[in-house]
C-alpha cells in the first residue's frame, strides 16, 4: 500500500542482507522438525527458503517457482515477459498480466509522488552505465547520457486496465526498484496458505520472516558493512513476521579518477545521486512497500527521510550515512 503521507516526494534493491543464527539449535527436542532450505538463482541474486516447522520439500520447490513465473513476467530481461514486450513495443499498445498492471500502476503512483525522483523507465540509462557487466566500466559520455534523458519519463507511460502504452519508442521499463518486494510478498502469501507458521524468505537484499523462531524469539537479520565481505554487519535487525529490504551504493559501483559512481542514477540528471548515504534499511509489513521506500528515502537524503519514515504508519528506517554513522527512526529496533 502507498503510505498516505508520501506526499513530497531500478534495479534499486540490492542483495545487502545476510542472516544471523538462521539455523536454529533446538536443544534435543525431537517434536519440533529440522528447518529445510532450498536455494536457486533468481531475480539476479541467490534467492534461500528456510522452513522452521515444515517437513514438506514440496512447499519450497513451489514456492520457487512461484518466484520463477513471476520473475518471467516482470523481468525486462527475459524474452517475452510482460515487461520486454512492453519495451519492445515501438509504441504499439501491449496487454499485460492482471499482475503486471497492479504491479506497474503501484510503480507509477512512487513515480508520480516522488516528483519523478524514482523513475519506471531510467532503464536507457541504466544500460548506457552498465553497471551490472563484468567488463571494464567508464563514465559515459555526456552528450550520450542528454540524447537519453527525453526518453527517461515515466509520464510516457498510459496504464489502461491491462494495456500499457509508451509515447517514446525508447523508453524502457525497469521494475526492479519494486518487483523483487512484490514477489516476496507473494511468496509469503503462498507458504502462509500452506500453513507454514515459521519462515525466512532471503531474496538478497529483501528479507521477510513469517512469524519466529520455533522459541519463540525473533530472527537475527544482518544488513552488511557497505563495501565489506557479505558476512561483515555494520548491524542486525530483529524481525517476527515482518521485512527488511536494504537499498546501497555498494554492490554496483566503480571508481574513476579517485571518484566513486554507484547504480542509483537520478533520471533528471542521468548520473548517479550524490549526497551522503552509503545505505538505508526499511522495516515493514510488505516487502513491496519496503522495496519502494528504502529507495525512496535513499534520493531523498538523510533529513528528508527520516522526516518521510517518521510521517509514515508502521514502518521504521536504518541509514547509513558516509561516515559510517547509523541513523535511526524513533521506533527502529536498535
Amino acid at each position: 500500500m502507498i503510505p498516505k503521507l508520501l506526499k513530497k516526494c531500478f534495479l534499486y534493491s540490492l542483495p545487502c542482507l545476510f542472516l544471523l543464527g538462521s539455523l536454529l539449535c533446538l536443544n534435543g527436542c525431537a517434536a519440533k522438525p529440522e528447518p529445510i532450505s532450498k536455494s536457486g538463482f533468481y531475480l539476479n541474486t541467490i534467492i534461500t527458503i528456510t522452513l522452521y516447522d515444515d517437513t514438506d520439500a514440496s512447499v519450497l520447490d513451489d514456492c520457487m517457482s512461484l518466484c520463477e513465473s513471476y520473475e518471467s513476467m516482470l523481468s525486462r530481461t527475459i524474452p517475452g515477459s510482460d515487461v520486454w514486450k512492453i519495451n519492445h513495443s515501438n509504441t504499439a499498445p501491449v496487454t499485460v498480466s492482471p499482475e503486471t498492471a497492479d504491479l506497474l500502476h503501484t510503480a507509477l503512483q512512487y513515480c508520480a509522488l516522488s516528483n519523478g525522483l524514482i523513475d519506471i523507465t531510467v532503464a536507457p540509462l541504466s544500460d548506457l552505465w552498465d553497471f551490472s557487466s563484468d567488463g571494464e566500466k567508464h563514465v559515459p559520455d555526456s552528450k550520450a547520457i542528454a540524447a537519453l534523458l527525453p526518453a527517461v519519463n515515466y509520464q510516457n507511460i498510459t496504464l489502461d486496465d491491462c494495456t500499457v502504452t509508451v509515447s517514446d519508442k525508447d523508453t524502457a521499463l525497469d521494475l526492479g526498484f519494486i518487483a523483487k518486494g512484490y514477489i516476496a510478498d507473494k511468496m509469503q502469501a503462498y507458504l502462509l496458505e500452506q500453513n507454514v507458521k515459521s519462515a525466512i524468505i532471503n531474496l538478497g537484499g529483501n528479507v521477510i520472516t513469517i512469524g519466529s523462531k520455533p522459541d519463540h524469539t525473533s530472527f537475527q537479520i544482518g544488513i552488511q558493512k557497505p563495501f565489506d565481505d557479505r558476512n561483515v554487519s555494520i548491524a542486525t535487525v530483529p524481525s517476527i513476521h515482518s521485512s527488511v529490504v536494504s537499498s546501497g551504493v555498494y554492490e554496483r559501483y566503480f571508481t574513476e579518477n579517485g571518484k566513486l559512481y554507484h547504480h542509483i542514477l537520478n533520471p533528471k540528471t542521468g548520473y548517479p545521486y550524490e549526497n551522503t548515504l552509503l545505505g538505508v534499511t526499511i522495516l515493514s509489513h510488505t516487502s513491496l512497500e519496503g522495496d519502494a521506500l528504502s529507495t525512496t528515502c535513499f534520493v531523498l537524503g538523510l533529513e528528508e527521510g527520516l522526516a518521510l519514515i517518521e510521517r509514515t504508519p508502521d514502518v521504521e528506517a536504518m541509514f547509513i550515512t558516509d561516515d559510517y554513522q547509523l541513523h535511526y527512526s524513533s521506533g527502529f529496533p536498535h
